[in-house]
């Protein structure tokens, strides 16, 4: 199962984990998003993004039409929403114009500690 795990990294500890596996001679078995903030998480994967990401998770190319029927939304909306996550890098758009996130699961990481 294709898995990608959405985390809280600072520039230099997501580096230092892609370091780490190629010096390891082991790639990782997950792709990695990292966001710098719990806050930059939060603006980024807004709730109706993540209905995006879920109707997408496993799915395969959509067309923004059959993306805004399955999240029940309207097609300015879901477009702005896709547009955004595709401008960010967390989907992908093929050349035919559709969205696609090639993934069949979503691990959130992060950990809240005392301020």
């Amino acid at each position: 199962m294709k898995t990608i795990i959405f985390e809280i990294a600072s520039l230099e500890d997501a580096f230092a984990q892609i370091i780490d596996a190629a010096q390891a001679g082991m790639p990782e078995k997950e792709a990695r998003y990292s966001f710098p903030t719990v806050a930059d998480m939060a603006r980024t994967l807004t709730p109706t993004r993540w209905g995006i990401l879920q109707a997408l998770t496993g799915a395969g190319p959509l067309g923004v039409r059959e993306l805004a029927r399955r999240v029940g939304r309207d097609v300015k909306g879901v477009h702005t929403d896709a547009r955004a996550l595709a401008l960010c890098g967390v989907i992908d758009r093929t050349g035919d114009g559709k969205y696609v996130f090639p993934y069949e699961a979503v691990h959130v990481d992060f950990m809240l500690k005392a301020a």
